[in-house]
């Protein structure tokens, strides 16, 4: 895949990515209102997280195989590019960006701290990848879960949620950053480094 196509990919993307970060900021602000607990945002984190796993390595897999992708290098591909990438995403991100605005961060390595939670979602993902390889309705959905993952590792780790409400317009835009080009990378471009020149798509 040369530049060209990686910034057309990314440019496609970026208005549902703009939208499902619009929609990550209506609900983060509720949350915020309703003063929902970050231990209550812990819980939701870790179901999220887990769940962004599973459509990831779904739709890292599936592009990987609708090139004709062999299983081994496919079991690999979509384990990788889903815990790794989604980890960039779901934690790396909104953890540097939180500093970034001053808010006391906390750094939750979930891969590490709760492997029964990553690892199992990330092999059914990638067994559903192989067995039915389809993206176009997995990815929208890895977008939207990856947004809301993003903003609830926010107000679990980042202190109090009363913090975090005067910086909504700037939270938009770490979410937005934090989903547009790591969910175009897992999903389109680390997959399609491993498929040979000249191969078309099944």
């Amino acid at each position: 895949m040369d530049l060209k196509h990686i910034a057309e990919e990314l440019r496609n993307h970026a208005p549902f990515t703009a939208l499902g970060s619009l929609t990550g900021i209506i609900l983060m602000a509720a949350v915020i209102l309703t003063g929902i607990s970050t231990t209550t945002s812990d819980e939701i984190f870790h179901v999220l997280h887990p769940v962004h796993i599973l459509l990831s390595a779904l739709v890292t897999t599936a592009m990987y195989r609708l090139y004709r992708g062999r299983i081994a290098a496919a079991v690999v591909i979509g384990f990788v590019g889903s815990v790794g990438i989604c980890t960039i995403s779901d934690i790396v991100f909104p953890y540097i960006g939180g500093a970034l605005l001053g808010a006391p961060m906390s750094f939750h390595l979930c891969f590490l701290e709760h492997p029964w939670l990553v690892i199992p979602s990330a092999f059914m993902g990638i067994g559903i990848g192989l067995a039915l390889p389809r993206t176009k309705v997995p990815h929208a959905g890895h977008i939207l879960v990856s947004t809301y993952a993003s903003l609830f590792y926010f107000t679990a780790f980042g202190g109090s949620t009363n913090y975090w409400l005067p910086l909504l317009p700037l939270i938009f835009l770490i979410l937005f950053v934090a989903v547009w080009i790591p969910c175009c990378v897992s999903d389109i471009v680390f997959p399609l480094l491993f498929v040979k020149k000249g191969t078309k798509k099944r």
